[in-house]
């Protein structure tokens, strides 16, 4: 019963055979390798575009550097209240683009509408040199609350963002089961839509240890390298980030796997949500199931060896009730369906007490 984080999982099998193989003899370093090489032209496939690629090992670093590429450091960064890098990553955005300001938006499920951006833009407007100048709309596909851009809400946003100036920035963490949800073509909700640069995740998605920030404009990326440089996010031994794509990649095991997670979190939602007294708060539309429990239940199912997290954002509307659960690439049916006899059962037995 582990639904803490898809980060709990180990790494998938097709992601570890590609590690095994790129184990053998010798490569260059810093990214001088043959299979780097190879898999900046499997990504350009997957996009059907050409694709400045630079791998790193977190989705932290990812985002901030792609913000730092992005906005100037008396620039301003539109995101989502919820969103990973205004609430997850200890400033690091503001570090890394040397100061830039963050303007969070709220908006149910944590979703950003051509409304509330315009919105938000008004109550800035240009004070040369008193404020700072709007410069980077920020998305989240898919979203901190699970849910799902269309391809027709990223185009709104994405021509708001032009007529607005804005370049557009997306945190894909869990992009692979935004695309497995929605079925779409992959550059339907990237570049098409208007994205400049993407955070390709793979760590949540079967991977060790491998993000990919995908520039769909490499001048935007000239200079990049120095920025992944100064962090410490050029790896010697750069091969085994490329592998970990190499693995995912082939085949569409991104996708497969990608659309596991979200098969089980659908079953599991479906089973909480026939179980009286249980609220299911955002709908499921990926991996992630957010939830409230009857009093009392939460805590219970965790003495029974669950492992989920409570989800507490300044955009709760449920009193500090909701609970995240996570799905993976490992979760079973088995593990689901445990999951739901112990909470029915808690249930039962909260309202005995």
């Amino acid at each position: 019963m582990q639904f803490a984080s898809d980060n709990w999982a180990g790494v998938a099998e097709p992601v570890m055979a590609a590690l095994q193989h790129a184990n053998a003899g010798l490569a260059p370093a810093y990214g001088g390798d043959d299979l780097t090489r190879a898999v900046e032209r499997r990504f350009a496939e997957v996009f059907d575009h050409e694709v400045a690629l630079f791998m790193v090992s977190t989705g932290g670093a990812a985002n901030a550097l792609a913000l730092s590429a992005l906005s100037p450091p008396w620039g301003m960064v539109v995101c989502h209240a919820e969103s990973h890098i205004q609430m997850d990553e200890c400033g690091g955005p503001e570090m890394f683009t040397g100061g830039a300001k963050l303007l969070p938006v709220p908006g149910p499920s944590a979703k950003l509408t051509v409304e509330s951006v315009r919105a938000a833009l008004r109550g800035f407007p240009e004070r040369p040199p008193h404020g700072c100048p709007p410069s980077v709309l920020s998305l989240t596909q898919a979203t901190e609350c699970g849910t799902v851009y269309t391809p027709a809400e990223l185009t709104a946003l994405g021509a708001l963002a032009r007529e607005q100036g804005l370049r557009v920035h997306m945190d894909g963490a869990r992009f692979a089961n935004a695309v497995a949800t929605l079925g779409c073509h992959p550059a339907e909700i990237s570049w098409r839509a208007g994205v400049d640069v993407l955070c390709f995740g793979g760590t949540k998605n079967g991977a060790m240890a491998a993000e990919a920030v995908l520039f769909f404009d490499p001048g935007l990326a000239r200079d990049f390298a120095f920025r992944r440089k100064r962090a410490g996010q050029l790896w010697s031994k750069q091969r085994f980030l490329a592998a970990q794509f190499e693995g995912l990649l082939a085949e569409d095991a991104w996708l497969q796997l990608a659309g596991q997670a979200n098969a089980m979190a659908r079953r599991l939602a479906e089973g909480l949500a026939a179980i009286d007294g249980v609220e299911i708060v955002h709908p499921c539309q990926i991996n992630e199931v957010f939830v409230a429990f009857p009093d009392g239940v939460a805590e219970a199912l965790r003495a029974r060896g669950a492992a989920f997290y409570p989800w507490i954002t300044p955009c709760d509307e449920t009193g500090g009730r909701t609970q995240r659960l996570i799905c993976s690439f490992a979760s079973s049916a088995d593990q689901v369906d445990a999951f739901l006899k112990a909470t029915a059962d808690c249930v039962a037995a909260a309202r005995k007490a």
